[in-house]
């Protein structure tokens, strides 16, 4: 039964990805089958394997540990604000971002980063079937952030024609920042964390074969990367402390503005209808949670939470699942762990758009165009991920 179910969302994404393809005759089906096959295998080493428990306990161990050490620094400034026994999420979740971002700093600064993403980017372009600039951008947006990532190949961008810039806009929203996945971990297992990571880079190019095929001569694989301006030590630490800082409170004014809003639009729908808006998303959403492997008798909830991963961000979304998964099946939990961990969300069209836009003008207005073109097909990422788990789970 998992097989079949399997099957069908595999067609199921290939169709919906099919249909708004740029160029139906250029898709190239052998690096898919390739990448689909190294997701299969790294699925079920993560999740089926002493190996995999391992490296997810290991990573869960590490970021636990440098949350404890964010927690001084909060506890130290933020101590006699909280209640007893309980922990404010700006407190416990976010703040420690800066401690997160504090260490990328310091890796970037040591030209220890650089490395590890040129060389996962190197093993990428050899089975992805594109070039080496939409391999190093995968990888260094799942570090670097959804944004500073396109600060990184400024040089470059500005040259791309509209089907590479849309690989590499795909690429930011399909993916999380590491300085972010210590408080995605919090709220939901870690080794689904590390397997929507893993998965999603592989999805991301996926996608992107069926959606936006094309092809990289080799005068153009080339990657020119920015330079960064030279710092001191501690001039660095001070950027990347206020770097942390407002993404935490961006990300908190985010959830105060949706929350609340979500809250608002329940109240006036549950008054006129009977029925929550939520819970309508539940039902429009419910198919492609069918279709991810999710039992019939869970996909309307399950749906709510995709949708409202979508429309808000995914804190949002796990901050709701967190709610009801105790009454959730361990399998459903899972899909829709790894269905959540990605930026495909409406707010991240602005995000990557205006990131694009602060270095060239006149490419941050093509990704404004192709703004819903790149969340549905960042959206499709999440979906074949949650795809590819529900046959291991």
């Amino acid at each position: 039964m998992k097989f079949l179910t399997f099957i069908l969302g595999l067609l199921v994404v290939y169709g919906l990805a099919f249909i708004a393809s740029s160029d139906r005759k250029k898709i190239k089906y052998k690096p898919i089958f390739i990448m689909i096959v190294i997701e299969l295998i790294l699925t079920y080493v993560l999740l089926n394997t002493e190996f995999g428990l391992i490296i997810a306990k290991s990573l869960s161990t590490f970021f636990n540990k440098l949350l404890e050490c964010a927690a001084s620094g909060v506890n130290f400034v933020f101590g006699g604000l909280a209640n007893e026994g309980q922990t404010p999420f700006f407190l416990s979740v976010l703040l420690p971002i800066i401690f997160i971002s504090i260490l990328i700093g310091i890796l970037e600064h040591f030209k220890i980063l650089p490395l590890i993403i040129r060389g996962i980017g190197f093993l990428l372009s050899k089975v992805n079937g594109l070039g080496k600039l939409e391999s190093y951008n995968a990888v260094a947006a799942a570090i670097v952030g959804q944004g500073e990532v396109f600060i990184t190949v400024k040089n470059q961008l500005s040259k791309l024609p509209k089907k590479r810039l849309y690989t590499l806009c795909a690429s930011s929203m399909s993916t999380v920042s590491m300085s972010i996945v210590g408080s995605y971990m919090k709220m939901i297992e870690p080794k689904y964390v590390v397997t929507a990571i893993v998965l999603n880079l592989f999805s991301g190019f996926i996608i992107v074969h069926i959606i936006n095929p094309y092809t990289v001569e080799k005068d153009e694989d080339l990657l020119e990367l920015q330079e960064t301006e030279k710092q001191t030590f501690f001039e660095m630490l001070g950027e990347y402390i206020m770097v942390g800082f407002k993404i935490a409170v961006i990300v908190a004014a985010m959830l105060i503005g949706f929350v609340a809003l979500i809250t608002a639009i329940n109240t006036l729908f549950s008054s006129i209808f009977g029925i929550s808006f939520q819970q309508i998303l539940g039902y429009v959403f419910s198919p492609i949670a069918f279709v991810m492997g999710i039992p019939a008798s869970e996909m309307v909830q399950a749906g709510s939470i995709m949708a409202t991963k979508i429309v808000t961000n995914e804190f949002v979304a796990m901050i709701d699942l967190t709610k009801i998964q105790h009454h959730l099946s361990a399998r459903t939990v899972a899909i829709l762990s790894v269905f959540l961990v990605s930026f495909a969300n409406f707010s991240s069209i602005g995000n990557i758009a205006g990131a694009t836009k602060g270095i060239d003008e006149k490419q941050g207005n093509v990704v404004s165009k192709f703004g819903l073109k790149l969340l549905y097909g960042a959206a499709l990422v999440s979906v074949l991920s949650a795809v590819i788990v529900s046959v291991m789970v």
